[in-house]
């Protein structure tokens, strides 16, 4: 007897298989995984998501609820397990703290070369910082241009010189922005995104969204090639003064085969120096590791 399927659909041929052409995995479904994950499947950025994590439950829970919204969106594969063969064909994004040290320790064990290794670093704390930046002057944060650049966390470094609005220097307008001379204070905006974390976790008990759209920004560029800069947590040893074998953030250019270029950004010696310190910070926790 004909099943109700038999009865609808007449066939015609066999689909050959064909291999997705973009595929992620987020490896962690926590908050800021799942955050990561939703940000890119409404972004439409990918053929296929892959969800992995120990926590068999959890993890098939959240892939459930996100199966039985396919209607809403257009990745047609959404897929979970806690085995990572689940991975195969992917580009993996693993977002953890403290992202820096941990790119290293991702790069020192896989054995990958540097241009496939990215931290996703410092894009949170630019993002905040051009946030911070247009509510300041009344502006959207897409027309308020500054980079936060080293460490992602405290030590971070903002690059005052090259904060603008529509190619005009603030710096120019006024030289002692930064610094504990300015009258407007400028100064409190970058110490308001070394705390925005720590505020955003004290209110609501994580950090989430704005970590996911800062990953499914990242995975945009790389996936469709778009060679858009980002300040992303790469190899520095032999830039700015730095030395040491460690990574952070600078602007960075990032396309299919990952971390094409980095930008030779033009500092103020005061600015390299917080750089260098932000290096020397790293490089303190990151000797005492045997890998």
């Amino acid at each position: 007897m004909a099943s109700t399927k038999e009865k609808l659909i007449a066939h015609v041929s066999t689909e050959q298989p064909v291999g997705c052409t973009n595929k992620v995995t987020a490896v962690g479904v926590g908050m800021v995984g799942m955050a990561a994950a939703i940000s890119i499947l409404l972004k439409e950025l990918t053929d296929e998501l892959a969800l992995v994590d120990v926590m068999e439950d959890k993890l098939k829970g959240e892939a459930m609820d996100l199966q039985h919204g396919s209607l809403f969106l257009k990745t047609h594969k959404i897929v979970a397990d806690k085995d990572y063969s689940v991975t195969a064909n992917s580009k993996v994004v693993v977002v953890s703290n403290p992202v820096d040290i941990l790119t290293y320790v991702a790069w020192k064990l896989s054995g990958l070369p540097r241009n496939r290794v990215i931290g996703s670093g410092t894009n949170l704390d630019s993002a905040r910082f051009r946030f911070l930046m247009g509510e300041k002057l009344g502006l959207h944060a897409s027309s308020c241009h500054g980079w936060v650049i080293g460490e992602h966390g405290d030590s971070s470094v903002p690059v005052w010189s090259g904060v603008n609005v529509a190619g005009v220097s603030l710096q120019g307008l006024n030289p002692d922005m930064g610094t504990d001379k300015d009258k407007d204070e400028w100064k409190n905006v970058h110490k308001m995104v070394v705390d925005s974390a720590y505020e955003v976790i004290k209110l609501k008990g994580y950090t989430s969204w704005a970590i996911g759209m800062s990953v499914a920004d990242l995975c945009e560029s790389i996936l469709k090639n778009l060679h858009k800069c980002h300040p992303v947590s790469t190899l520095v040893k032999g830039m700015h003064g730095v030395n040491d074998e460690v990574f952070l953030s600078v602007p960075c250019v990032l396309g299919s085969s990952g971390l094409t270029d980095v930008v030779k950004m033009t500092l103020k010696p005061e600015e390299e120096k917080q750089l260098v310190k932000s290096a020397e910070t790293l490089w303190g926790v990151q000797k005492e590791l045997t890998l």
